[in-house]
């Protein structure tokens, strides 16, 4: 098979069981054990055949997670790597593995495909730089594909545990910031893990602290996802915890997807914190710790989120999606010497400077759990940061196909033809600075919004989002739209025409 068809990204992602019409196992044994030894290859390059190469293991809770694990441990240590299987863990905690005092592992792979369907699975892999690029997934297969060896003699195998250390890091966090023993003390907290790795937190992080946690739901593993999807954007897994919140009127429902590089939450009032409004309150956090620091997020944010950002003081920074891409701006801006403490995506992606730039959806609740006890001391909630957010009466999206092998190139001339016609047509403006697609203002008259059209990272489609301040204004402004869009027959737009209707 093409090994390079497995790369998504800075991930390796594939099918590894069969069960959905159409898709066929290609995270085969003999697929998964030459990515193990391509990873070996590359972890030796990188570290200049440094002697006892050590690399640790995790996986979430799919299926066919153990039996990848075992596949790609045994074929590392073949390699001559010195292997820690920490079995059931999170992404984040896996990188964590890398730099945290008594364990620094050389490398660390995380078994997950975030969330995706139970029938596929993948790795992410980390060194203590944090996780691989793009380029380096690409070396990583194609030594994966070539048979070559590091011509080392046999490594071993062991197993371990790690999240207990990685949940008491979180816990000492919140110690640390409150300088109390039970911060969370009194404080009703449900969390949803959706059968994925996240169940950990509530013992491990909430109960240790003395927050009361009945009422938490789906805690136990479960690769078959029995409930919901484990995904902050789903929403069904947000009318999970929103009804687990008002059930027992709790103080904050939590939600992580599988892995738990991303969290979303419900305050308590019922409303959701997640998209535009998890990314104001984790700026107004940050931004009384670091006055006009730049918040980089992805380009599908609101222009209510642009405008609380810029009221806090700070400076956004609205930039490409993909979460790789929102983190490396904000690497980036602070080697020019621009301080940006945070890059998050819509999606629940967020990395903090303060937390190796890793996107952590459990670090990223520690932050909230904080400000919720200080909050209590102070006389503050959590739901009055964001009191003063702007947002939008109406939001859509449209995922619209291109029907063309050659996609890249067509999809490139739609939207610089809507650019040309944008910057022409009255009512309309192009947004500044805006670093992918076309994103578009319209005036009160025509629309009273904002649109994007970008072309997909990896797919043949062109992703629209529309949000209007009006009710009615984003079938106003995709009515617009679609007098210049029906001009390419290659392009579905059938989504975008039944909502106009």
């Amino acid at each position: 098979m093409d090994y390079k068809k497995l790369q998504n990204g800075s991930d390796i992602r594939g099918v590894a069981l069969e069960g959905i019409e159409g898709q066929h196992i290609n995270l085969t044994e003999e697929v998964c054990r030459d990515i193990g030894r391509g990873f070996a290859l590359w972890l030796c390059k990188k570290l200049d055949n440094k002697k006892n190469i050590r690399v640790a293991v995790g996986r979430d809770s799919r299926l066919s997670g153990e039996t990848l694990g075992k596949w790609i441990c045994s074929a590392m240590a073949e390699q001559g790597l010195e292997i820690t299987d920490f079995g059931m863990a999170s992404t984040p905690a896996m990188f964590m593995s890398t730099v945290t005092p008594g364990y620094e592992f050389d490398g660390s792979v995380m078994i997950t495909a975030s969330h995706l369907p139970f029938n596929r699975n993948g790795f992410k892999f980390f060194t203590k730089d944090g996780g691989l690029e793009s380029r380096d997934i690409k070396e990583i297969l194609a030594f994966a594909e070539d048979g070559a060896t590091t011509g080392l003699s046999s490594g071993s195998l062991k197993h371990g545990e790690f999240m207990d250390t990685y949940a008491a890091i979180l816990a000492d966090k919140i110690r640390l910031a409150t300088g109390e023993e039970k911060p969370l003390e009194g404080f009703k907290i449900v969390v949803d893990a959706g059968n994925g790795a996240g169940g950990f937190y509530v013992d491990k992080v909430l109960a240790t602290l003395g927050a009361i946690t009945d009422g938490s739901r789906y805690l136990d593993p479960d690769g078959s996802f029995p409930n919901h999807i484990p995904n902050p954007e789903n929403k069904e897994a947000m009318e999970s915890i929103t009804e687990a919140v008002h059930e027992v009127g709790a103080d904050l429902g939590i939600i992580f997807d599988t892995d738990v590089d991303r969290a979303g939450a419900v305050l308590s009032d019922g409303s959701e914190l997640n998209r535009n409004r998890i990314i104001a309150m984790l700026a107004a956090i940050l931004l009384r710790e670091h006055p006009g620091t730049t918040i980089v997020t992805d380009s599908i944010t609101s222009t209510g989120l642009a405008k609380f950002i810029e009221e806090k003081g700070g400076v956004h920074h609205r930039f490409k999606r993909g979460y790789r891409n929102v983190i490396n701006e904000s690497i980036r801006l602070n080697a020019e010497g621009r301080d940006s403490q945070l890059a998050i995506e819509t999606s629940g992606h967020g990395a903090l400077k303060e937390n190796y730039f890793l996107d952590d959806g459990a670090y990223l609740v520690t932050k909230l759990l904080i400000e919720l006890a200080r909050g209590k001391k102070m006389g503050y909630t959590l739901e009055s940061l964001i009191e003063s957010l702007e947002e939008p009466e109406e939001s859509v999206e449209f995922r619209m196909n291109i029907n063309l092998s050659d996609f890249k190139e067509y999809g490139q001339a739609v939207i610089d033809d809507l650019t040309a016609y944008a910057g022409k047509k009255p009512g309309w403006s192009l947004a500044p600075s805006n670093f992918e697609g076309v994103r578009v203002n319209l005036d009160e008259s025509h629309g009273n919004g904002w649109f994007l059209l970008r072309l997909s990272l990896h797919d043949p489609l062109l992703p629209l989002n529309i949000e209007s301040n009006e009710v009615g204004g984003t079938r106003r402004i995709a009515t617009e739209l679609s007098e210049f869009i029906t001009n390419y027959d290659k392009l579905d737009i059938s989504s975008l025409s039944d909502f106009i209707k």
